[in-house]
């Protein structure tokens, strides 16, 4: 099988059986790319994280394109975006012919009751994953529980926790040295 046909299969695969959206996926792709295919190391697999996140666009996208480039370049990059977003325009288009039919459905809404709770933990869950391997310890703990705290109860937006994050280790960085 080729490059390109392992990279569109294996990211289909984390398109289609993953809900909830790009954090959801993390923990299928790392085990796809780290631990099964060898694609990546977990330190790289961090680092393209960390970038795909901090660009535009969807996370889950960004980060088949940035794998893909990694591993094919340009073509690579194009594959692993398609692939995971394939799955999900299916889904939308079947979703959409069919929403008006199940709309009023009490056994589709009792579903979705069950799958809402499910979606959080797998959100959550690459949450905890990401903590640990972000070396986390006594001195910087408070960083992302105040970056939390300011996202999420005063609004703050998430580009100037980041930025504000960046200089701080920029700069301590720069006094350590």
């Amino acid at each position: 099988m080729g490059v390109y046909t392992e990279l569109f299969l294996t990211f289909a695969k984390i398109g289609s059986f993953t809900l909830g959206g790009g954090y959801a996926m993390v923990q299928m792709m790392e085990k796809e790319v780290v631990d099964n295919k060898h694609w990546l190391d977990k330190e790289e697999f961090m680092d393209t994280l960390i970038v795909a996140q901090s660009t535009p666009g969807l996370f889950a996208i960004d980060m088949a394109s940035h794998i893909g480039f990694k591993l094919k370049g340009v073509k690579g990059g194009i594959v692993g975006a398609l692939a995971t977003a394939l799955p999900s325009i299916v889904a939308i288009l079947l979703v959409a012919m069919f929403f008006q039919t199940f709309k009023g459905n009490i056994y589709v809404e009792k579903i979705f009751m069950g799958v809402r709770p499910c979606v959080v933990a797998l959100i959550l869950a690459p949450c905890f994953g990401m903590a640990r391997k972000a070396n986390l310890n006594r001195y910087n703990w408070w960083i992302p529980v105040v970056c939390t705290v300011l996202i999420a109860a005063l609004g703050v937006s998430p580009i100037w926790c980041i930025l504000a994050a960046g200089l701080g280790g920029f700069i301590y960085g720069r006094i350590k040295r």
